[in-house]
């Protein structure tokens, strides 16, 4: 399964100070919202978490989960706000639970801890776990990640998700830029790191059965990717070292082992 920028908080990706009158969001807001009502939902947040709790399933039943942007940390900020609201008035149509931070629940998180919801409506962030505002001061001509090495003897899977012609990749933004360390849940596996900082940008583990990757970010041959921004033309980077470690997502659930002669 392979998720991008999907927002699972129910906050419609929190455009709504920039974006809240543009007919694109307007639709896609009364396209939910319809939505969430055939589906037997009084409220969008509540069919996204059901959706969460539903792919969490699948990855702990032996399947493989590929996310990122908004679709890395969201689902983790639904399971741990499954108790709370988080969603102001023009998400949902009543206010947010003012005391949300202090009822938040790691438990059921896959990946993530300890963090702290951005509640300001109007702030696009939906918590202290992505880098992005650290990652703008340090300047986009500063921002390269490294990808750590692996044993392909001991480390198969991470070996393959590091496969690439090069060690260093340029950073780039997302909404979800990046995470810090410190929020990382133990067993998460760190694939790649900007050096000298806490900011880890590539990440895998096992769940159950099954395992996920997370890799932050939006375009990684779009710096600063915006709303309304053209597509990138793939033909002009062949060998992009960023899409390159998207590519191994894809094909890495088909990698067999090879028979032993016995």
């Amino acid at each position: 399964m392979h998720l991008h920028h999907e927002d699972f908080t129910g906050q419609y990706g929190k455009f709504f100070a920039a974006f809240g009158s543009s007919p694109w969001y307007i639709t896609q807001k009364q396209t939910n919202e319809d939505m969430a009502s055939k589906m037997g939902y009084a409220k969008v947040s509540q069919l996204k978490l059901a959706v969460v709790k539903k792919f969490k399933e699948y990855v702990s039943n032996g399947g493989f989960l590929f996310t990122m942007c908004s679709g890395t940390t969201t689902p983790d900020i639904a399971l741990a706000t499954q108790n709370t609201d988080i969603c102001d008035a023009m998400y949902d149509g009543d206010p947010l639970d003012q005391n949300a931070n202090d009822k938040l629940d790691y438990t059921d998180c896959m990946v993530f801890k300890d963090f702290k919801i951005q509640l300001n409506p109007y702030v696009y962030e939906y918590s202290d776990l992505d880098i992005t505002n650290d990652e703008i001061m340090a300047g986009q001509y500063n921002d390269y990640f490294t990808l750590f090495e692996f044993s392909a003897k001991i480390d198969p899977v991470p070996t393959m998700l590091t496969q690439c012609h090069t060690g260093m990749v340029k950073g780039f933004l997302g909404q979800e830029s990046g995470f810090y360390e410190r929020f990382l849940k133990s067993g998460v596996v760190q694939l790649a790191k900007n050096n000298g900082t806490d900011w880890v940008r590539y990440i895998h583990a096992n769940y159950g059965r099954g395992t996920f990757t997370l890799y932050s970010g939006h375009d990684p041959e779009d710096y600063q990717h915006a709303v309304g921004d053209p597509k990138t033309d793939l033909s002009y980077y062949k060998n992009s070292p960023g899409y390159r470690l998207i590519l191994n997502n894809v094909l890495f659930p088909a990698a067999k082992k090879k028979k032993l002669k016995t």
